[in-house]
Order: structure tokens, then sequence, then C-alpha cells
């Protein structure tokens, strides 16, 4: 299955920023308190001058609508990256999970989403940022329906039926997903490596960060020559999900700063 790429947004960091943050798959619901409690003490302790959340934030966005209802659990969240974006630069990117996520959720945050891809320039280089899952080329069933729930008109479609029906579908979603992880039958295609080249070509990035397939690695797609003139090493940095709920609890961010990038695991208190 063949991919084009997509025209990649391009945000400038000021010259203000000296640490950046990376999270995605976070997966967050009414289910999972503590991962949603280390989410907060993450936003309220991080020194990153900005956070990009690379997708699947919410385990499920049903519609901006659900922002309206009393105490619901999309205006609780929000309301918390209402206050972290208060106090540092917030973005949000669409995962295959909450890519309902529309003008309400601006709106109630504050929070601008960006385009995937897009490049991010700060240190003097250009990194390509991704949910990653429109590179997973041999997942073809879901790049099958990742093709139909990014038309605006499907989205429309679905956006008009009645809440409730919207919120039992979200509820069905998420019962499917864990009966898969819990068999050991859910197929989660990886990154393909041509694909990702040919995008950081097309954004003459030499880094990809991106999310989805839970797989948390740093892949060098093309090593450096050893000639210094020549084209650098071209790289793959794969954010590690969210789950601190789970007997193995686990989270953690992509750090970058002027010296490079990092791993930082973060662990319940």
């Amino acid at each position: 299955m063949g991919l084009t790429m997509p025209s990649p947004g391009e945000l400038v960091a000021p010259g203000a920023w000296r640490t950046v943050d990376f999270v995605s798959d976070l997966h967050l619901d009414a289910d999972h308190p503590d991962t949603v409690a280390a989410f907060s003490r993450y936003l309220d302790t991080t020194p990153a001058d900005a956070v990009f959340l690379l997708g699947d934030l919410f385990e499920v966005w049903v519609g901006d609508d659900a922002l309206q209802e009393p105490g619901s659990f999309e205006a609780k969240g929000c309301a918390l990256l209402r206050s972290a974006a208060s106090r540092r630069a917030l973005y949000f990117m669409h995962g295959n999970r909450d890519f309902l996520v529309g003008r309400g959720f601006t709106a109630a945050t504050g929070i601008p989403v960006l385009e995937d891809p897009t490049v991010l320039v700060f240190a003097g280089r250009r990194w390509l940022l991704s949910h990653g899952d429109a590179l997973c080329l041999d997942d073809v069933d879901y790049q099958r329906f990742r093709a139909v729930a990014r038309d605006p008109q499907w989205q429309a479609q679905v956006l008009a039926r009645p809440l409730a029906d919207r919120r039992a579908q979200g509820r069905s979603v998420r019962a499917e997903s864990e009966a898969r992880k819990q068999s050991g039958s859910g197929f989660y295609g990886d990154v393909d490596t041509p694909a990702a080249l040919a995008w950081l070509a097309a954004a003459d990035a030499c880094a990809l960060i991106h999310g989805h397939t839970h797989l948390p690695a740093d892949h060098v797609l093309r090593g450096a020559a050893p000639d210094g003139d020549a084209p650098p090493a071209l790289t793959r940095h794969v954010l590690t999900d969210w789950d601190l709920d789970s007997p193995a609890p686990r989270a953690g961010v992509l750090r970058l700063t002027t010296q490079g990038l990092e791993r930082v695991a973060l662990v319940p208190t």
C-alpha cells in the first residue's frame, strides 16, 4: 500500500525555548485514574517550555459537544489542559483514537491543533512530528479505515448522530481494543522504513518523532557517512504509551534540549 507525503505544517520555536517535551498515547479516560493523575503531576512539574501531545491523548473522543455535558470526563480533561496551557505552550496532534477533536477543543483549552505531520524547527534542526499511524502501511485494514475516518463528510455524518449513540460506540471500541490486548491477537503494524525516509526527505528533516505503535525505541534509518560534509544520519524516535493503572506501570517523555534528545521515565509517586 503506497503513501503520499502530505504537505507538512511548520512551527519555528521561539528563541527563548530551551526544553521541549513530546508525549503520546496516554489514552486518558475515567477508567484509568492513576494515569490521569500522573499526567496532571507531569504537567505541574515538567521543566519544558513546550509540550507536544502527539495523538491518542484520549482513549476515545466522541465529539466536542461532549464538553457541554456537566461533569463529563472530556470537560474535566480540558480544564486540566487549559490550566497547563496557561503556564507553558502546549500543542495537540490527532491520533487514531481522538481524530474527532475539533475547534471546540481548542476553544476549551487554548491549545492549537497541529497538522500531521508538522516540522518543528528547533536548535538549528528540523524535527518531523507525526502521530505515526499513517506510516504503518502493513496495517492494511486500519489504513482503509483511516482514509474514511479522516474524510470531513464522514466525520460530519458521525457527529450528526446523538451523543449517546457515539458514547455507546466509543465504549464498544474500547471493549474491542481491550479484548485484543488480552488475547494477544491485536495486530499493530510498525512504521514502514521507506515511507519514513520519504517523509524525512520531503520535509528536509533528519529525525522523525512519533507515537502510535507503543514500541518505544530509537532507530537509525540511515547512518552518517564518515565525511563531515556528507548527509547526516536519519533517525526515528518512538514515544512510549502511558498506563499507570496496570501491574507494570509505564510512562515517559522524550525530551529535546539544545543538547539533543533524552528519554525521561516517569513512575508513580
